[in-house]
């Protein structure tokens, strides 16, 4: 193989060496293959997203019901086994609250949290959040651990 010998991968080019709409001679002048009339054949079309060639779109055909309650209140929920494994990885000593778990990244700062009750904990720690299971707070104070209400 050398350098004249070269061209590329069968397949892999795709430009088609005609231009389109530069007269009849060429194969493709007039509508240039955008066929007669209608909106595709204009300079300028954009399809709308969700257009479905006039039919119903699929957004306004399915039918909306229910309510989203406007300030509604979410909590991001923490497991006792999540707590439990930072016990043992040495990252949680006695206690717990809102900035520790932001330090090491469970949950984020603007986040409420809730402790949920899933997984075990086999350490006396004392835990701050804004809502507590009753199993988790059960299984926490169970312990010889304080679960304490922001």
């Amino acid at each position: 193989m050398e350098l004249h010998n070269l061209k590329p991968a069968h397949g892999s080019v795709k430009s088609s060496s005609s231009r389109k709409g530069r007269g009849e001679a060429t194969g493709n002048g007039g509508t240039a293959g955008r066929g007669h009339k209608g909106a595709k054949s204009r300079s300028g079309y954009s399809k709308q997203v969700g257009f479905e060639g006039g039919q119903m779109p699929l957004q306004r055909r399915v039918p909306k019901f229910g309510f989203t309650k406007p300030n509604r209140v979410e909590y991001k929920g923490v497991n006792l086994d999540v707590l439990q494994q930072l016990v043992d990885d040495g990252k949680i000593k006695d206690s717990v609250d809102h900035a520790t778990l932001v330090e090491l990244g469970v949950i984020k700062s603007k986040d409420l949290v809730k402790i949920l009750g899933r997984g075990e904990l086999n350490a006396s720690i004392n835990v701050t959040a804004h809502k507590f299971t009753k199993t988790a707070k059960d299984s926490i104070e169970s312990k010889g651990g304080k679960a304490v209400t922001l």
